[in-house]
This record gives structure tokens, sequence and C-alpha cells, in this order.
């Protein structure tokens, strides 16, 4: 026979977005409020002490709440940090290499964007100039853009099979999507430090890219050039690709002052 108490919390909703509102309601009052047990967040949530356990066992699973010793009472945890650095160094690239891409923009006249892995794809961060087809924040296909192809080529042995093994859509003629087309096309980005595209996102569609490394020497994201065929001839990707190593190494010198005492 059921008591009150687990009827009560039987008879709680349980959608998905209702799951969600409520953990990001708990991270949210721990900030607020610092170190709080079960009881006062299930009182300011509404919900049974059963539920507040349950979310608060998910969320100290991440990381991103931890129990204060034997008191009973949780705190934000470290994986909000790490959540939080993550985003700041998205940030901090962002903003260092504003200048440099709006100076490639008009030198070169193509969209020049500084992209980071996210997610299995990649996301730029910072684009010049800013028109009417913004990429920023929108993810993009690894094996279909020359920023992604940089940052494929930059992974480890572990991390690239992952990667390999997912499925890939043929957006153009030229999408490469067999796998050892592709390796071999990372091979060469590797060899030459820096990769390209021809009409493989979108049939008219040429890019060039190149490693941007951050102060410690590992790549943090790519720096490329897009542009119509017309304009950005297979013929120029080696001098276009010369210029954007020399502006990847601006953008590092920026985020090594950053970072320097």
């Amino acid at each position: 026979m059921h008591n009150n108490s687990e009827t009560a919390a039987a008879r709680e909703p349980r959608s998905p977005s209702q799951t969600v509102d409520r953990a990001l309601s708990i991270l949210t009052l721990l900030a607020q409020r610092g170190p709080s047990g079960v009881t006062e967040l299930a009182r300011e949530l509404g919900v049974h002490k059963s539920t507040t356990t349950r979310l608060l066992a998910a969320l100290e699973k991440f990381r991103f709440v931890e129990q204060v010793g034997n008191r009973g009472k949780y705190r934000l945890g470290f994986g909000i940090v790490r959540l939080a650095g993550a985003t700041a160094a998205q940030l901090d690239i962002a903003k260092e290499a504003r200048p440099t891409c709006a100076r490639l923009a008009a030198e070169l006249r193509g969209t020049v964007s500084l992209s980071v892995l996210e997610g299995g794809g990649t996301t730029a961060v910072a684009q010049e100039p800013s028109t009417e087809r913004n990429w920023i924040g929108v993810r993009m296909p690894l094996h279909a853009t020359a920023t992604g192809k940089v940052l494929l080529a930059s992974l480890g042995f572990e991390e690239l099979s992952a990667a390999l093994e997912r499925p890939r859509q043929r957006f153009t003629a030229g999408t490469i999507t067999a796998g050892g087309a592709l390796l071999a096309d990372l091979n060469r980005v590797r060899d030459r430090g820096w990769a390209a595209t021809i009409g493989e996102l979108e049939a008219d569609l040429n890019s060039v890219a190149v490693p941007v490394r951050g102060p410690g020497g590992r790549i943090a994201g790519a720096l490329s050039v897009s542009a119509p065929a017309e304009h950005l001839d297979t013929d120029d990707f080696q001098d276009i690709a010369r210029l954007l190593v020399q502006a990847a190494d601006e953008i590092r010198l920026r985020l090594q002052r950053q970072v320097e005492p």
C-alpha cells in the first residue's frame, strides 16, 4: 500500500521540458543562495523531496552539483566551471580574431570566419563582414568545410576514427563522403598546413582554412575565407593560405597576451 508521499510524487508530471526546467532552477537557486538542502530546494521548486533528490543525482553525475561534506547540502560543482571556461575560451578567441577577420575580408573580398570544434561539427564564433547570411553559431559539417577538415586533421587517432565512422551527407557532386578519400585529404591537410574545399558544401563556393593555435600550442580553431569560385580560384589557394597563416599567428599572439602576467 502506497503512502501519501509516494502517491503525491507519482502524480507529479515528469515531461522532459519540466524536468529540464526544474534542473536549471536548482542550478539558479544554488547560484543565488549558496549551499542548500533537499528540503529547501524542494520547497522552492514546489515539488516532492524525492523528485528533487532525483534531479540532484542527475546533476551530480555530470558534476554540475556536489554535496558539501556530510551536511546533506548541495552546492554548484566543477562541471559548471568547466562549461564556463569553455565558453570564455570561445569568447576570447572570437574577440581577438575579429579585427584580423575584418582586415582579411576587405583584402580578399570574401567571407572570413573563425570556427571551433563543437559537438561533432564546426561552428563559427566570428565572421566578417557581417551579412544577411550569418554563420555565427551555426554548426556545419566537418567533412564538407575547410574549417572542418583543419579541425578533423588535428584530432588524435581515437577521436578521428570515431569521427570517420559517422555518416557523411552529400551536399554536392564534389562532397567527399568515402572514408578513405577523406582520410587521404586530411593527410594532405597535415602535410601542407592548410585545407580547402572546392564546391563541396555548395556547388559554387570555394574555401581555404588554416589552424589557429592557442597559447599552449594546441589548435584552438580554424581561420577560413570563403567566396564564389569566380573570386576564389584554385590557383590562388596557396597564396591565400599563406596570408591566412600569417593572420592566424596574429590571433595566436593576441591570445598569448591574454594569459601573460
